[in-house]
C-alpha cells in the first residue's frame, strides 16, 4: 500500500531532508510539495542535489493540498499552526517539525514566545514526536509536534537517568554545538562564510527558545520539576550537533549506574546507541542516530553526557518520518538511513 504525502516548507533545508528521505521511502509517495518565495519554481532550482527535479513547487496554502494520507509541515515558527489545523479538519494527519505545539500549555507558550497561541485549546493535544519517549502515544494520533533538534540531543541522554533518580532535576547545564543549517536556509549575515569560518560563538545566551521546550520534556521523566541552563553555540561546519550536558548525580550514583540506566533504556531502539568513547558528529551525519557517551566525575558528583546527531535528519525530518511511520503502522525504520556518510 502506497501512501500519499504533502510537504509544506519545502524548499527549507528540512524540507529537502524530507523530499530525499520520502522519495526513498518504500511505502510513502509525494503528491504535493509546497514553498513560500520558490511556488512556481522546478525542485532542481531550489535543491539541485535531488532526483526528480522537474516537479515544480506550489504553494504553503492547505486548501491547494489535495487529499492526502499524511502531511509534513516545515514551516517557520507561527506559521504552521493555521495550515496543520485547517489538514486536520479533512482528516489529513499532520506531522508538525515546527514549534507550534511543542508546550503544553498556553502560560508556558507565552514566556517562551512572547505572544498568546492562537489555538490555546490545542496546546497539549498534540504529542510530542521523540518516538524513543512517547512511541506509544504517537503510534494512535493524528498530530505531532516533532521536537527541536537541541531538545532531541538533550532528552535523550537526560531523561532516562531522571526517571532513574540518578541525577538530580536542577544544577543542569547543556552546552550545544551546531551547525549553520542549524539556522535555516534564510540569508542572515552571521551565517556568510567569512562571519563562521575559522570561530565559534554562543548565541541567544538565556534567552534560547529550545530551553522551555527541553524542560517540558524532561518534567515527563523527572519526579521533580526540571531546570537547566542552555547555551547554544555556532560552530563553523554545515550540519550536525553535539550536546554536552552536566547533571549532579545523587550520592551513591556509579558510572554503572549511570550507563545501565541509558542501557536499559535503549537496548532495544534502532536508532539510539550507547558508545564507550566520546561520539563525534561526523560518525552521524547523514543517519537517523543519535549516539551518546556517559562519564561520572566523582570528585564533584557530576554526571557528564555527550550526545551527536545529525540536525537534519534526527533532529529534524528523519525524526518526523520515524514518527510518521509510527502514526500510519508502519516498521519504524522504514525510508530512514542507519548510516553516516563521514569517514
Amino acid at each position: 500500500m502506497t501512501l500519499s504525502i504533502a510537504i509544506l516548507g519545502s524548499s527549507g533545508y528540512a524540507g529537502g531532508e524530507l523530499i530525499r528521505l520520502v522519495d526513498g521511502h518504500p511505502d510513502f509517495e509525494i503528491e504535493y510539495l509546497g514553498a513560500h518565495s520558490s511556488a512556481g519554481r522546478t525542485l532542481s532550482s531550489v535543491h539541485p542535489h535531488l532526483g526528480g527535479g522537474e516537479r515544480v513547487l506550489g504553494v504553503n496554502e492547505p486548501g491547494e493540498v489535495p487529499d492526502v494520507d499524511l502531511a509534513f509541515l516545515a514551516l517557520p515558527h507561527g506559521a504552521s499552526s493555521g495550515p496543520a489545523m485547517a489538514l486536520l479538519s479533512r482528516g489529513i494527519r499532520v506531522v508538525d517539525l515546527g514549534s507550534d505545539f511543542r508546550l503544553d500549555t498556553p502560560d508556558r507558550y507565552l514566556e517562551a514566545y512572547g505572544v498568546d497561541h492562537p489555538y490555546p485549546d490545542e496546546l497539549g493535544n498534540w504529542v510530542y514526536g521523540l518516538p524513543e519517549r512517547h512511541r506509544s502515544e504517537i503510534s494512535g494520533t493524528d498530530r505531532v509536534a516533532s521536537p527541536g533538534c537541541y531538545p532531541t540531543s538533550t532528552i535523550l541522554p537526560l531523561a532516562p537517568l531522571l526517571a532513574a533518580g540518578l541525577v538530580r532535576s536542577t544544577g543542569i547545564i547543556v552546552d550545544s554545538m551546531s551547525g549553520v543549517s542549524g539556522a535555516g536556509r534564510g540569508v542572515q549575515a552571521g551565517l556568510q562564510f567569512g562571519a563562521v569560518d575559522e570561530s565559534a560563538k554562543a548565541y541567544k545566551v538565556l534567552e534560547h527558545r529550545h530551553q522551555p521546550e527541553m524542560e517540558r520534556a524532561l518534567d515527563l521523566a523527572s519526579a521533580d520539576p526540571v531546570q537547566l541552563v542552555f547555551t547554544p553555540h555556532l560552530v563553523p561546519m554545515q550540519r550536525g550537533i553535539l550536546t554536552t550536558i552536566y547533571a549532579p548525580a545523587r550520592e551513591g550514583t556509579s558510572l554503572d549506574d549511570l550507563v545501565g540506566a541509558l542501557e536499559d533504556a535503549y537496548r532495544d531502539e534502532p536508532f539510539v546507541s550507547i558508545v564507550d568513547r566520546s561520539p563525534e558528529t561526523r560518525w552521524v551525519v547523514g543517519s537517523n542516530r543519535a549516539l551518546i557517551s556517559v562519564h561520572l566525575d566523582e570528585r564533584t558528583g557530576t554526571a557528564v553526557l555527550i550526545c551527536a546527531i545529525d540536525n537534519l535528519v534526527k533532529g529534524a525530518a528523519g525524526q518526523a518520518v520515524q514518527a510518521a511511520n509510527l502514526m500510519m503502522g508502519l516498521d519504524e525504520t522504514a525510508g530512514l538511513p542507519m548510516e553516516g556518510w563521514m569517514p
